[in-house]
């Protein structure tokens, strides 16, 4: 069983990362916001491209306002999603071995 436990940590060591990759991909894309980006620009582009799929759900789901939410809202999910789903994949991990 110490097989399967270790490919669980595995698993949820990429998860982290790929969570922790987004967060700052969206917090880039925050900070950017701030500013007049030129829409041409190749890191702005790739920046809108990757974070898009994430943030567009959920600003369908909120109110419109004279502010975008919906990165707040994307932080706390990947707080969240770190501290539950990736948490109880170790645990899980360690139960197994």
């Amino acid at each position: 069983m110490f097989v399967l436990g270790n490919l669980i940590r595995a698993l949820a060591s990429v998860i982290d990362i790929v969570l922790n990759i987004f967060f700052w991909l969206i917090f880039v894309r925050a900070l950017i916001s701030w500013v007049n980006p030129d829409p041409y620009n190749a890191i702005v582009q790739f920046l809108y491209r990757v974070t898009e799929p994430v943030l567009q759900p959920i600003r369908r789901l909120l109110p419109p306002m004279g502010f975008d939410l919906s990165p707040i809202i994307a932080f706390i999910a990947i707080i969240f999603l770190r501290g539950f789903l990736v948490a109880t994949l170790v645990d899980i991990s360690y139960q197994l071995r």
